[in-house]
């Protein structure tokens, strides 16, 4: 019997009922919260700073148990009407009246006071614990995509974070016009599109450098399919036909008010090799970039050749120098006759659609085919002379040949 007269057995009982209410939350977390507020309505007295306090205590201790907050307040409201029907001072309603009225308003005062101070605390509590989670895993990324860290910690810390790097895994970049931030929230929609709808998909999305980076297991062909899919459907619509002020049709893929484009990195097993299918998927933006090509997914694998090409430069700059250079003497200069040349090989060897994408007549382009084969002595419809001539404005792309000085 507490002091109050309110029976133990009956606060236990009303304290097992709350729980089962807030859906079985530990009883423990009332804490003496039905003691005191027992206490405060027969005193008629506020509850006192000191036991608020208390309160903000069991809230600091439920948010570091991950407990949901509405469950939380579920507990202590519905404790607290269950508690009024034991309150003497209901009971003996009948006899004063006054009494009730009077213990009704100490009472909602001290619920009021006691779940604002339950609530603040959680809340701080659940601040300092985001915080520090979001730090932990920015940290544990940066450390992932650097490769700095201790792979054997680093594979520990993995599965805290929905990763199991046992097993092949590939990286996909995304850039676009707007940089990435961990509050984008496309960011959100990526994730959700990427980890299925269990949320238990072995991933992990962050930004990085202003690049939104899916890191995701990758045991065969259709899995990374299935994962580009899921981004570029959360990014929003694929590559799509707008008409420029010339009136002229250009490609464009809009993320909310810009552009994107996705690269892939090869899949590879263990942590070193998410360091490597990462700057793998970076090294394929930037050829994309240099190399003026507009796919909405690059694929790292698709690319090697021109990363040949970038890794043996002496090789690339005689290539140029001995194919190229006599463009130089036609009329404009090298550069439109690079240009129908890529798009000659872009389109397939296929010179009308080659004449569409430069906007040109086909007999434009068919003339500078022509010059090119005068100056250069290499005929774009022998196989031999086309590889070397596709090679050769590759490297010119990738070197920006002629804008800049070959060395």
């Amino acid at each position: 019997m507490s002091r109050t007269g309110v029976p133990d057995d009956a606060i236990r009982r009303v304290a097992a009922a709350g729980a089962d209410d807030a859906g079985g939350l530990p009883v423990d977390l009332l804490g003496d919260f039905l003691d005191v507020l027992s206490d405060a309505v027969c005193d008629g007295k506020p509850l006192q700073r000191r036991q608020l306090h208390r309160f903000r205590a069991r809230g600091e201790e439920a948010a570091q148990q991950g407990v949901a907050l509405r469950a939380l307040l579920d507990l202590y409201l519905s404790s607290a009407w269950r508690l009024w029907r034991e309150l003497p001072a209901v009971i003996a309603a009948q006899s004063d009246p006054n009494a009730v009225v009077a213990a009704g308003e100490v009472m909602l005062r001290a619920v009021d006071d006691a779940v604002a101070e339950l609530a603040e605390g959680f809340q701080l509590a659940r601040r300092s614990l985001v915080r520090s989670q979001v730090s932990a895993r920015r940290e544990f990324v940066d450390d992932l995509l650097t490769g700095g860290a201790d792979v054997v910690g680093l594979l520990g810390r993995a599965s805290g974070f929905g990763l199991h790097l046992s097993g092949p895994h590939a990286v996909a970049v995304v850039t676009a016009a707007r940089e990435f931030t961990d509050d984008n929230p496309l960011v959100r929609a990526v994730e959700r599109a990427v980890l299925g709808s269990k949320g238990d998909a072995d991933a992990l999305v962050a930004s990085k450098s202003g690049k939104l980076v899916v890191v995701f297991a990758a045991p065969d062909r259709d899995a990374v399919d299935h994962v580009l899919a899921g981004i570029r459907s959360a990014l929003g619509p694929g590559t799509g036909a707008v008409t420029d002020n010339d009136g002229r049709v250009q490609l464009q893929r809009r993320v909310l008010d810009g552009t994107w484009q996705i690269a892939v990195g090869r899949p590879r097993a263990t942590a070193s090799g998410v360091v490597a299918s990462y700057r793998e998927a970076l090294d394929a933006l930037d050829l994309a970039q240099r190399l003026s090509l507009n796919a909405p997914i690059i694929d790292a694998r698709d690319l090697l050749v021109y990363r040949v090409l970038v890794n043996d430069r002496p090789a690339v700059t005689d290539l140029i120098q001995t194919l190229l250079t006599p463009l130089l003497e036609a009329r404009g200069g090298a550069g439109p006759m690079i240009d129908t040349l890529l798009a000659y090989f872009s389109a397939g060897g296929n010179t009308a659609k080659t004449a569409r994408d430069l906007h040109l007549s086909v007999r434009a382009v068919t003339y500078r085919l022509d010059r090119i084969r005068e100056l250069t002595g290499q005929n774009v419809n022998d196989p031999n002379d086309s590889f070397a001539l596709h090679a050769a404005v590759l490297g010119a792309k990738l070197l920006d040949w002629p804008a800049t000085e070959l060395t």
